[in-house]
């Protein structure tokens, strides 16, 4: 792997180039204007791994397509699934940005731009990585197979649907996901477990029109106001999630598990400087850690109502909204979430206004054994790129479809990712570190011969 290795060091900065031109594309899946930005993204992709032979298809779907490719093995060697995401997140506001999001900035150490970090240049280390094996070596240790789509931050809605249509041509031994992050520079990290999501809207409607506050107010129900006291009731002065049958069946966290997050080192007042806040605020009885990553949470994403703009205007809004998101853990589902929050929301609305309930996307937790053969290799191989043994962890975010290949594919998932926490994903200004970058290539090169002992153990 010598040689190996010293060619991914030789094309840092070519790898560099690319990663570039893939992040100047406006794959944004959430816009409808981005439509074609984002089948440019799938294009991008595919002539990358025509290039290498990996046959690949752009799977036209009801939404945004699938970028399928596969590249042969040795006859007894495993097959791999590596799964990634070329779709980004909306980048407003967009006054928040210190350069512009698809035209991609050095500085720092770091390469600025959205997407950067979630998830094309963790996708990218994959690809870069099958090229230097097959420059080097002339043919891969593993049979692999890349699997990748372009809405994944909209819930991934065609892929789950694909791949219970295709689960003969997904089938492998395991499954390689980059998009998640190291706990810090210095430790690095895998997962073991993600948690779910259900993503709602709320709308309140009042009055048939906006009205005159001074005409009207006093009388008639604000809807604004309404829906700032709905929220407000939906924790309690504990910050438990005041929805009855919530934590039915929230699946407590194993005393190792504590254990585990309690030896690392985290320091509340450095958290909260790095953040920009006086003080952390979280579900009474539990640390911070676990609050982040073993607790589920009922958060606003999103609200709105009323007049905003500059100046004065003296209105009693006839609607008012909000979007809020839902973090599970092992064993809540999601729709029986979704449905307790809705009786409950419409069991707290007062008559003066007309609720209606929206469900967008979600996903269920995962949660994986933090040790098989597959997860061994992973460690190795981080553990060589990196100079430190890395530690597991369970994770906070989400990703929907992690679930679906472990439980409909029956392959372990191996969650291995190259992100930092300050990457800012989802926010302006969204980064990735060039030295998690370039390490994250042969990380993935590391694993992939690493992986191939698997079969023959």
């Amino acid at each position: 792997m010598t040689r190996v290795i010293e060619r991914i060091r030789s094309q840092s900065e070519e790898h560099l180039e690319d990663l570039q031109d893939f992040l100047r594309i406006p794959s944004i899946s959430a816009d409808a204007d981005s439509r074609e930005a984002v089948q440019e993204a799938a294009r991008w992709l595919s002539d990358r791994l025509e290039k290498m032979g990996a046959s690949p298809e752009i799977v036209q779907t009801e939404g945004h397509p699938i970028v399928c490719g596969e590249l042969p093995g040795p006859e007894d060697a495993p097959t791999l699934l590596v799964y990634g995401h070329y779709d980004v997140q909306p980048v407003d506001p967009l006054e928040l940005w210190d350069s512009a999001p698809f035209e991609p900035e050095i500085r720092e150490g770091a390469v600025f731009a959205r997407g950067a970090s979630d998830d094309k240049g963790q996708l990218l280390c994959h690809v870069f990585a099958a090229e230097a094996l097959l420059a080097e070596q002339g043919a891969l240790p593993v049979k692999l197979k890349f699997l990748f789509e372009g809405e994944e931050e909209v819930g991934s809605p065609s892929l789950k649907p694909f791949v219970l249509e295709n689960l003969d041509r997904l089938s492998c031994d395991a499954v390689l996901v980059s998009d998640t992050s190291f706990y810090s520079r210095e430790i690095p990290s895998l997962l073991y477990g993600l948690r779910g999501l259900a993503y709602v809207e709320l709308r309140l409607r009042g009055p048939n029109r906006d009205l005159h506050s001074g005409e009207f107010g006093g009388a008639v129900a604000n809807p604004a106001d309404v829906l700032a006291r709905m929220i407000a009731s939906l924790h309690d002065e504990n910050r438990r999630v005041n929805v009855p049958g919530f934590y039915d069946r929230v699946r407590p966290l194993e005393d190792s598990e504590r254990e585990a997050f309690a030896s690392l080192p985290f320091r509340e007042e450095e958290y909260c400087r790095e953040l920009g806040v006086e003080a952390l605020e979280g579900e009474e009885a539990y640390t911070a850690l676990e609050q982040l990553w073993a607790r589920p949470t009922l958060e606003v994403n999103g609200m709105w109502s009323g007049f905003t703009g500059e100046g004065a205007k003296t209105v009693l809004p006839s609607e008012a909204s909000a979007k809020l998101s839902m973090r599970l853990v092992p064993d809540q589902d999601p729709r029986e979430i979704e449905d307790a929050l809705e009786a409950h929301l419409r069991a707290i609305a007062p008559d003066s206004v007309k609720l209606e309930f929206i469900r967008h996307h979600g996903g269920n937790p995962f949660l994986a054994a933090p040790d098989n053969a597959f997860v061994r290799a992973a460690r190795d191989s981080v553990s060589e790129a990196f100079g430190r043994e890395p530690v597991m962890l369970r994770s906070g975010g989400s990703i929907p479809v992690v679930e679906t290949f472990s439980t409909q594919l029956r392959s372990p998932v191996v969650l291995m990712g190259f992100g930092l926490p300050d990457d800012r994903l989802h926010s302006p200004n969204e980064k990735m570190d060039l030295d998690q970058f370039h390490k994250g290539i042969e990380a993935c090169a590391l694993f992939l011969n690493k992986a191939a002992r698997v079969g023959s153990e």
